[in-house]
């Protein structure tokens, strides 16, 4: 083999080597560059995020941040909060103001990431037209059904006590929103307790009767969430998030009939039901400040004084994020 040859072989060799570090440096920076996914759970009642995730508005705010999104609807709240502990979600669409109680009492380690302001109206007690049953006191002895740990729950609790009858005083169902609806209609629950837009849907489709809703006696403030893990390791996500969701809460307010038909084949329902639903909420997306944590902490006991809690918690002690540093 001549000098000439050896020289050109090592220089094919080099060259070889260069393109071989090359497509390797190429395929690792394809591997840097894959998205991170983010986990998100919601429910049919998570108006702000169904919009959201109709409008694909969420994917493209976080792209620039490398993050893309799954998603996972549950029934309730309860299992949704019970995902986020488990570590099987990272942040959690609004849930009614009792769930994260309950998820407290589990031990569940989670960063409260905005509140909605009140929407008494949009969760009711109610009963079949020609039911016998007229006023709060004659749900004594009657069965009742309602998702566990809801706003509903809470709000049949308040209720009943404004009545003077306590929860022992009834028949519990726990049902989520879809059986809840099938147990009323048959008649194999007395009385149903559910929020909106379940309760705008029985209102316009059934024959039924408001016995009573939670003004006065429970406000009914929707938690958006995030697991406190998530919450430190990616402020930057739930910033995005949030701001998203005030402007969607402020969009679907001012656009009513526009958010009725984007949301009528998301959720199965017709537009007029659904904006006779969101008329009665407040979608005001705020941050979550301690002093607007009050009814937690009410929520908290009432829940524990009829031994539904495991054990008595300190409701305002929890994470909360701050969007604004």
């Amino acid at each position: 083999m001549t000098h000439s040859s050896s020289t050109s072989i090592s220089r094919r060799a080099a060259i070889a080597t260069l393109a071989a570090l090359g497509s390797g440096a190429v395929f690792a920076q394809g591997v840097a560059s894959r998205p991170v996914t983010v986990r998100l759970g919601y429910q049919k009642s998570s108006t702000l995020i169904a919009v959201l995730k109709a409008q694909g508005v969420l994917e493209k705010q976080l792209a620039p941040l490398n993050v893309a999104l799954s998603w996972h609807e549950f029934t309730s709240g309860l299992p949704l909060l019970e995902a986020l502990n488990l570590d099987n979600l990272d942040i959690s669409a609004d849930v009614a103001d009792t769930v994260p109680v309950f998820a407290q009492a589990a031990g569940a380690d989670l960063t409260f990431l905005a509140q909605e302001a009140p929407s008494p109206s949009a969760q009711a007690i109610v009963v079949r037209e020609d039911s016998p049953i007229r006023t709060v006191a004659d749900l004594k002895g009657k069965k009742v059904g309602f998702a566990k740990a809801a706003g509903a729950h809470y709000l049949l609790i308040a209720a009943l006590d404004k009545a003077g009858l306590s929860f022992k005083d009834i028949e519990p169902a726990y049902l989520t929103p879809a059986d809840g609806r099938a147990a009323f209609e048959k008649g194999a629950i007395d009385a149903w307790v559910v929020w909106d837009p379940f309760l705008a849907a029985a209102q316009r489709q059934s024959k039924v009767r408001v016995l009573a809703d939670g003004a006065g006696i429970a406000s009914y403030q929707r938690y958006y969430l995030a697991s406190s893990k998530f919450a430190k390791a990616r402020p930057d996500v739930l910033r995005v998030v949030y701001a998203e969701l005030e402007k969607t809460g402020k969009w679907v307010k001012q656009n009513p009939k526009e958010a009725a038909t984007l949301l009528s084949p998301v959720w199965g329902l017709d537009a007029a039901t659904i904006e006779q639903a969101n008329a009665r909420r407040s979608y005001a997306v705020r941050p979550v400040v301690p002093e607007g944590l009050g009814e937690q902490q009410r929520i908290a006991d009432a829940f524990f004084a009829e031994k539904l809690l495991p054990r008595k918690i300190d409701a305002l002690n929890v994470a909360l994020f701050k969007p604004g540093a």
